[in-house]
């Protein structure tokens, strides 16, 4: 049996981050990785680049039964805070749009750093050894220290860390370990589904299929989520950014609402008349709207012929639909398309500032294990860092 001060469950962003800030404050921690290397999900966000913070990171921006309970750890460990570490390891980096901050180079580099981090531990008289390929068996909890079987042995901790992730991206080795260990522990879980995920369309809007291929800069909503990028069409439904954004809030059976010329002004199309009374719907919305979506939106709106002949009424009813037309998604891709899940470890289980269970002492969960989900664009590895300093540095007050 190997001893330790902790166990952290997980070699992904969450769970290098712990054990880094653990071990730089004298802690002895062991990461055990069930894949081959760790850091894959780090590996291949961002196109290869690793989207991995946001400057306009803030509470409202995640979503949880409890939206207060991110604020602690957020305001505690910033984006800025993130970006330091990032250009103190030498590291190139570039905002894209809406304050995503992606590396000039690999993702590799992000990884690089982390584990680069975890070395640091030795020169503070703690340590951080990093195992991949262990496959975790049985876990327990013999009221004063925590007990993990592996393939390759037994390690021992009063203290030990989910940060296994979520479900979402499978074929990473993503699974639902996380929930299954915080159940076993008597923590109750928020039943999570795929969040950042194509939807799917059938019925009547499965003429919109296509449309593969095409994409257009919109405004998606769903309730009170509005976002506007762009959104794309495939062979399957609807994808892009937009709708990924709308997907974290959409339930089975809603609709979702599409403004497909946010840039226009009210009375658009009765100005176009004035403008040109033989123009068509067609013609106008071309002029904003890749060709074969206004095509497919023209037809559907059923108003052919010459503006000028056409009821101002009519043109008030197609801008209107236009501006919120209405799509009813028959279901999602799924957890393997997914980036992020909703849903997971119940936060009233945990202390916000520690991330540590509040009925089981010594028992931390972190990252997308948490009933925590952020937007698209960095916004879930702020949320990495910011839960796993949090727990940390918990663990080395301990």
């Amino acid at each position: 049996m190997q001893t330790y001060d902790a166990i952290v469950l997980g070699g992904g962003a969450a769970g290098l981050m712990c054990a880094a800030v653990a071990g730089q404050r004298g802690r002895r921690v062991i990461v055990l990785e069930r894949a081959a290397e760790v850091g894959k999900k780090i590996l291949i966000s961002g196109g290869g680049r690793c989207n991995f913070t946001n400057l306009n990171t803030a509470p409202d921006r995640y979503l949880s039964a409890n939206p207060h309970f991110a604020k602690s750890a957020l305001s505690r460990y910033t984006a800025r805070d993130f970006l330091a570490l990032v250009e103190a390891h030498g590291i190139a980096w570039h905002e894209k749009t809406l304050g995503q901050l992606f590396c000039d180079g690999s993702a590799r580099q992000i990884v690089a750093m982390l584990l680069a981090e975890c070395a640091k531990a030795a020169a503070a008289g703690g340590t951080v050894e990093v195992r991949s390929g262990e496959e975790i068996g049985k876990v327990s909890h013999d009221g004063s220290e925590y007990r993990v079987m592996t393939s390759s042995g037994a390690f021992a901790a009063p203290a030990l860390v989910i940060a296994t992730g979520g479900p979402s991206i499978p074929k990473m080795g993503a699974s639902d370990f996380a929930y299954r260990l915080a159940r076993h522990f008597g923590l109750k879980v928020v039943e999570p589904r795929p969040a950042l995920v194509p939807l799917t369309l059938g019925g009547e809007d499965v003429l919109f299929r296509d449309l593969s291929g095409v994409s257009a800069e919109v405004v998606a909503r769903c309730g009170k989520a509005a976002f506007r990028e762009a959104a794309l069409f495939t062979h399957r439904g609807l994808s892009g950014p937009a709708i990924l954004q709308v997907s974290s809030y959409w339930h089975p059976g809603e609709a979702i609402g599409i403004d497909f010329l946010p840039n226009a002004a009210g009375g658009w199309l009765l100005e176009a008349k004035r403008a040109n009374s033989r123009g068509t719907v067609r013609s106008v919305l071309a002029d904003a709207l890749p060709d074969r979506l206004a095509a497919t939106l023209a037809e559907r709106i059923a108003l052919a012929g010459d503006l000028g002949n056409m009821p101002d009424k009519a043109l008030h009813s197609a801008e209107a639909r236009l501006a919120d037309w209405r799509f009813h998604p028959n279901g999602s891709e799924g957890f393997a398309k997914a980036e992020v899940t909703v849903g997971g470890i119940v936060t009233a289980e945990l202390s916000s500032k520690t991330m540590e269970a509040r009925r089981v002492p010594g028992l931390y969960a972190i990252g997308e294990a948490v009933d925590v989900t952020g937007w698209l664009g960095g916004y879930n590895f702020q949320w990495a860092w910011a839960s796993a300093v949090a727990a940390g540095t918990a663990l080395a007050e301990t």
